[in-house]
């Protein structure tokens, strides 16, 4: 079974994000007036750890969590959240008649699962959660069908393991996306509300949607696409190195022709991405519109990003600022924090599993 995905849990929990380029980890507690920030990690991995949201060097990425578990030591916190994503991870909404009892469910729900699921359901860990009464007959209720491929989600709780941390959570990375809506809805007016947000993560890798309408996720998607594009646009343009192209991305120290040859193509090229993806929501949701879109993942530290998305497909973009309304351990920089605040969204929504 996919570790508690979907079901509520208490305890306290990590939230650790392990991407193609770093390991990012958030742990929240309750506060007065909503959540405080404990602490947060931001810690890279080398290339190749990470390789199509799959671990190929469980010792590697563990080592790298070895370094979280050390940063948060003083929070006595041994448990943690990661997710799942890909083409390994399966999901489906059905619907069945109604049930008695949670037996009858999980027996129905297997034979459903047998006839949508393209793996053997001895290599899948399944999951599902009851949506609610089915919109055109009442007899009958939505489902919530989740499958992954069991050996993503045992690299995800082996490599937690090396790190010293006990997997309690796998979820599945897109509506740990959308979970975080909660923590950003303040950047929304009520106007904005009356339709679709789109939360968009642009990992190093991995382009994620996550469509929240009415407080609830009702789309995810994934695109193969992100910062590594930019990276090797300007390891081909300028003839760097991998290191160097990084290293030149993070100081802004490229050619003043930079933002023409290699920047504005990257920026063109991610925005048709992200219009695509929510045309497909917007084709499978009776052509409702998106009002916003939340950016957050590593590439929202390009200066100018949110913009370029916005005059590019002429939706709203700003930058996610998950923490701004939070309450923060007065040994982090809150200034810092709110700066770095959009790289943390996977791993704060993970964070959040542990109050749902």
């Amino acid at each position: 079974m996919l570790s508690g995905l979907l079901k509520p849990k208490t305890t306290k929990m990590i939230g650790v994000d392990i991407g193609s380029s770093s390991v990012k980890a958030v742990l929240l507690n309750k506060s007065n007036n909503g959540y405080k920030v404990e602490n947060v990690a931001h810690f890279p991995i080398s290339r190749g750890f990470v390789v199509d949201n799959a671990i190929t060097d469980l010792q590697g990425v563990g080592e790298v969590i070895k370094k979280v578990k050390k940063k948060f030591s003083k929070s006595g916190a041994d448990h943690a959240a990661a997710a799942v994503s890909g083409s390994g991870v399966i999901i489906k909404t059905i619907y069945m008649n109604a049930v008695r009892n949670d037996e009858e469910l999980e027996s129905q729900i297997e034979i459903e699962a047998e006839n949508l699921i393209p793996y053997p359901l001895d290599e899948v860990s399944l999951d599902f959660e009851i949506l609610g009464e089915n919109a055109v007959n009442n007899e009958k209720v939505d489902v919530l069908l989740v499958a992954a491929r069991s050996e993503l989600v045992q690299a995800r709780s082996q490599a937690l393991e090396i790190g010293k941390l006990q997997a309690k959570v796998i979820d599945v990375e897109g509506y740990a996306l959308g979970r975080t809506f909660e923590l950003i809805e303040h950047q929304v007016s009520d106007t904005e509300k009356e339709q679709a947000v789109a939360l968009i993560d642009v990992g190093a890798a991995m382009l994620t949607i996550a469509v929240v309408k009415d407080g609830k996720t009702v789309f995810i998607k994934e695109q193969a696409f992100g910062g590594e594009q930019y990276t090797q646009s300007i390891v081909a343009y300028y003839g760097m190195d991998n290191y160097e192209a990084e290293q030149a991305k993070l100081s802004g120290e490229l050619p003043r022709n930079y933002v023409f040859e290699v920047l504005a193509p990257f920026q063109t090229a991610l925005a048709q991405q992200i219009k695509r993806m929510i045309q497909m929501y917007s084709s499978a949701n009776d052509n409702n519109q998106v009002s916003k879109i939340i950016l957050s993942g590593g590439c929202t530290n390009i200066e100018g990003i949110d913009v370029a998305i916005s005059e590019e497909i002429s939706i709203s973009c700003v930058l996610a600022q998950p923490f701004l309304h939070c309450e923060v351990r007065k040994s982090i920089d809150f200034d810092a924090l709110n700066r770095e605040g959009a790289q943390y969204m996977m791993a704060t929504g993970l964070a959040l599993r542990n109050f749902k």
